[in-house]
């Protein structure tokens, strides 16, 4: 199993599809003249200004709901496994993938809330919606909704909640082993399983309300207890910081791990954690309610800077300035750095909890089991609420009854597999779905940019508002000369009457 995930991920995650995620993120940062840096003001005053409706959860919601996708192991087990392969400088290599990846994530999320839909009385959108409305390709919508619920509800829950397990079995120990029919099992990851899966269902059996709510408590909390704990750590080592910094960038430019492993580790696990061009972020935007769909894009651009410059940052800070990590070289048991056993895996939270344990004994690893715990958490509902979405898209056309029910089953079965089985097998899983949303997901964007430009369309007269100084913002997609947008059409067409 272990060869055929990493035969696929050779495919997938080729030097094409990282020079695609960069080359789409420098595209779109031109194409908006930097809206990430330009808007920043707008992002902060937007995210405080939305509100919650019957149909619509608020800004700060839907930002929450996609920081929950965003803000999970990627930002703990990740940022290790980019240093542990791809060496210090695999976190530069992070960072220029969040400051470009705003900008597609703002064009994404712009195009979920022009061609959102009312379904059951809540709005849905994601790229399946617009691809299909604004490529006219029913089939590419298809093949992205399939992967999407193949990726979301079957092979990515499996990563946060394998981390979870192993997180919590570090920092409590195992307990007795168990024979069971998956093999020998630890006490400790099957009562850590079962509790996880207990909790999502609570929450998954509500609906995107309760989901809503339950992230918009627990994410800010827990990103800014983590946050805090980094500063703890960063500050009682500040003298180190000049140093680590030339670290990083020297090492992002030189062949320690080789030139490629950096760039390709840092892009992987950037594109992992902060999701731009991956396609899941816009699912959320979609939910959002907003007076103009610039609003929304420029709320999720927003969330990759929290995701990737904050809560990623302090994770590497904390493993760089502790010396808690390898360096992985090219062959089985080769190591170009070694400064902890040679059997902690880069591919779990250990570099992190070691980080932190080292500084705060005693505290550091339950306090990451912890924060781990409702990072990945949170990161699970995400993916359940992005794959009922896409369940919801097939299912305008396939009226098939329980479909919904069995896409919970499914999702609570993989996360319970991924919570007692290998580390790596579940990140080359995650690494496959992933991967194949990025490609579909960013050719799709790419299309519909060079076809019609809405994303574009949608700023300038978002900004013409702007400068007008007009007390509440309008869109007419038709005078913008935008198709297919039926929701604003129908908004606008009530709102006259």
């Amino acid at each position: 199993m272990q060869e055929l995930v990493d035969l696929l991920n050779g495919f997938i995650w080729s030097p094409a599809l990282i020079y695609l995620c960069l080359g789409t993120g420098l595209f779109f940062s031109v194409m908006t003249r930097f809206v990430q840096v330009r808007h920043f003001a707008e992002m902060w005053r937007l995210l405080f200004s939305g509100r919650e409706s019957e149909k619509g959860i608020s800004s700060f919601q839907a930002l929450t709901v996609s920081l929950s996708g965003r803000v999970g192991t990627g930002n703990i087990a990740g940022v290790a496994a980019a240093i542990g392969f791809g060496g210090p400088g695999a976190v530069f290599w992070m960072w220029l993938v969040a400051f470009l990846g705003a900008a597609t994530a703002y064009t994404e999320s712009t195009l979920a809330q022009i061609y959102k839909e009312e379904q059951e009385g809540q709005y849905r959108g994601g790229p399946a919606y617009y691809i299909e409305k604004a490529m006219g390709q029913k089939w590419y919508a298809w093949i992205f909704a399939i992967a999407t619920i193949l990726a979301c509800g079957v092979l990515l829950p499996g990563v946060q909640s394998n981390s979870i397990g192993n997180a919590v079995e570090m920092a409590f120990g195992p307990g007795q082993l168990i024979e069971t029919g998956m093999g020998t099992l630890t006490f400790t990851k099957i009562a850590t399983a079962t509790a996880i899966v207990l909790a999502l269902g609570f929450i998954i059996f509500g609906g995107v309300k309760r989901i809503a709510h339950f992230t918009q408590i627990i994410v800010p909390f827990m990103a800014l207890a983590y946050i805090l704990v980094a500063c703890v750590i960063i500050g009682l080592n500040i003298s180190e910081i000049p140093g680590i910094m030339a670290m990083i960038m020297d090492d992002a430019f030189t062949p320690m791990a080789g030139f490629g492993a950096a760039i390709g580790w840092g892009v992987k696990r950037g594109v992992y954690s902060n999701e731009a061009g991956q396609g899941t972020g816009p699912h959320a935007a979609a939910a959002a309610e907003v007076d103009h769909p610039a609003q929304q894009g420029l709320v999720q651009a927003f969330s990759v800077y929290v995701d990737t410059l904050f809560v990623c940052s302090a994770t590497a800070f904390m493993i760089l300035i502790t010396g808690a990590y390898n360096v992985h070289g090219a062959g089985e048991g080769v190591f170009l750095i070694q400064n902890l056993a040679a059997n902690v895996a880069a591919n779990s939270p250990a570099f992190t909890q070691t980080a932190v344990e080292s500084v705060l004994p005693g505290v550091g690893k339950p306090f990451v089991a912890l924060a781990l715990f409702f990072f990945s958490f949170t990161t699970i509902l995400a993916y359940y609420y992005i794959a009922e979405t896409n369940v919801a898209y097939l299912k305008r056309t396939l009226h098939i009854p329980g479909l919904t029910f069995l896409l919970k089953v499914v999702l609570m079965s993989a996360t319970f597999y991924g919570a007692v089985k290998t580390a790596n097998l579940a990140w080359g899983m995650g690494d496959v779905g992933v991967g194949l949303m990025a490609w579909l997901n960013i050719i799709g964007i790419l299309i519909i940019f060079f076809m019609a430009r809405p994303a574009l369309k949608a700023l300038k007269d978002y900004e013409r508002q702007q400068k007008e100084g007009v007390s509440k913002y309008t869109f007419d997609p038709e005078k913008l000369g935008i198709k297919n947008a039926d929701f604003w059409v129908d908004r606008n067409a009530k709102n006259k009457h």
